[in-house]
């Protein structure tokens, strides 16, 4: 599962094998900063994400989960 730093947000995004299908679907997990270093606040749980897609490849699906939880991230940004 790659972890990515952005900001002072952690995300994680991922490919995960569906059971229904021969498919991937998407999954993003997005941490916000906490004032202890040994524990990691979870501000979006591990959500399936793009619903309405089954990615043939796991690759694809990270791909799009990490599309998604940029789009996340810059939502919750206070625009200057």
């Amino acid at each position: 599962m790659p972890l990515e730093i952005i900001g002072k947000y952690e995300i994680e995004y991922e490919g995960d094998r569906l059971p229904a299908s021969n498919g991937w679907g998407a999954y993003v997990t997005v941490y916000g900063p906490s004032p202890n270093p040994m524990h990691r606040n979870m501000i979006f749980p591990r959500r399936h994400v793009s619903l309405q897609t089954i990615f043939p490849t796991e690759q694809l699906a990270e791909a799009e989960a990490y599309r998604v939880a940029l789009e996340l991230l810059n939502y919750r940004r206070p625009t200057p």
